[in-house]
This record gives structure tokens, sequence and C-alpha cells, in this order.
């Protein structure tokens, strides 16, 4: 083969080149999936480039090295793309196995929500700030209506302490059952701070959010994320 048709089949290719590139840009346009370029066809097309190059004018093999060294960092990053995506699955089975073994046992979580059985009572608990010198809990039903409020007794500098909902409304009369939300104000060196209880609640399944992967059990009192589990009784 002379050098000048090897030119011309040179010159050939680059435009067959261009012509799939600009067919491959105008699949993708009108939303037809881009191929993916194997292994095997990025080496095939190498060889053919090393094959069909001006021997007058022969490509830099610093070139080829490059090439070799790009494919080889993106091969790489979906290696490790992979990898990742393998170690949240089981990271994520570990989890959902974690909160299923949870059905049937009573966990004490931080949650705003508790429920209240006929002829029952709430007792939660809370982690005060040292500053605190005063508590107040406001119990509200599914309406947002407030249905009790009453003071608890800060612990001297801070600390743990329990408080308990007689289960009666403002009037003096029983609520009724249902889940009520509780929320606590703790007042202090001249500032007022929203404390989050925590209750206990006997767990009954566990779900996992399909957008976030996030874990949540399921309690009477309502759901919760399994990261706002503090104690397992």
């Amino acid at each position: 083969m002379s050098v000048d048709s090897i030119g011309a089949y040179a010159t050939q290719t680059a435009n067959a080149a261009a012509e799939t590139a600009a067919n491959m840009s105008s699949s993708s346009a009108s939303g037809m999936a881009t191929p993916q370029l194997s292994e095997s066809d990025f080496l095939s097309l190498l060889v053919a480039q090393m094959q069909d190059q001006d021997p007058t004018q022969p490509t830099d093999p610093t070139q080829f090295v490059s090439q070799l060294a790009n494919f080889s960092e993106v091969s790489g990053m979906d290696s490790m793309q992979n990898s990742m995506s393998n170690l949240a699955s089981s990271m994520l089975a570990s989890q959902v196995a974690s909160g299923t073994s949870l059905i049937g046992q009573q966990v004490i979580a931080s949650t705003s929500t508790a429920a209240l059985t006929t002829g029952g009572t709430v007792t939660g608990a809370l982690n005060v700030p040292s500053t605190t010198t005063s508590l107040e809990v406001q119990v509200t039903d599914a309406n947002g209506n407030t249905v009790s409020s009453f003071p608890v007794t800060a612990p001297s500098g801070g600390g743990e302490t329990t408080f308990t909902w007689n289960g009666l409304n403002k009037s003096g009369a029983a609520a009724p059952t249902g889940i009520y939300t509780f929320s606590v104000t703790a007042a202090g060196g001249g500032q007022s701070t929203s404390l989050t209880p925590m209750f206990a609640s006997t767990v009954q399944s566990v779900s996992v959010d399909p957008s976030t992967q996030a874990l949540s059990i399921n309690t009477s009192a309502g759901s919760v994320p399994l990261s706002s589990v503090v104690q397992i009784q």
C-alpha cells in the first residue's frame, strides 16, 4: 500500500469516525442511550489506530500511553463506583437485620409523640441543660389542640429527669385513647430552649425509606428513625 493510499485510508477512517460521532451525538440528543465502550472495544480501536497510522508521520507513542492511562482511570472509577454500591447494599442489609431483631422489644427513643391507652398515663424522660430553672410540658392532640400542660421540676445542675402525664385534659376528664404530641420548653439563664422528650414503646415492624435508604422503626406511637433509639430494654 502506497503512502498516498495510506493517507487516503486514514482520511476516510477519520471521516467515518467523525460521522459516527455525529450520529451518536444525534442519537443522544433524540433520547437514545449512548453505547458504552468496553475495554475490549477500546483495545481493538487502539490496535486499528496503530495499524492505520501514516508511516511517514507515526503517532506519538505517548498518545497511546495517555489513552491507555485515561481508559484505565475511567475503568478504575467504574470499579470503585460498583464497589461503593455493593458496600452500601451490604450496610443497608446489615441495618435492616439489626432493625428486624428489635421487633417485639421495647425501646426508648427521642420522639415528640406517644400513645395514650384507655385509663392510662404517659411517662417520658428528658435530658435537661445545666442552666435550666423551669420546665413546661404541653400536650396536643392530632388536630393541634392543647389538651394539657403542666410544669416539671428541673434537676439541679441539669441531667436526666422524668415526667408523667396523668392522661387527663384541662377540664380534668380522661383524654381519649390516641397519639399525642409533647412539646417541652426549658427556661433558664434568660433563654428558652425546646427539648425533645424520650418515650418507651414496643417495636412492631421496620421500614426503609426508598429515597434515603434510612431505616425506621414502627411502634404503637408512630414511626421514628433507628438513629433516634437511645436504649433497648
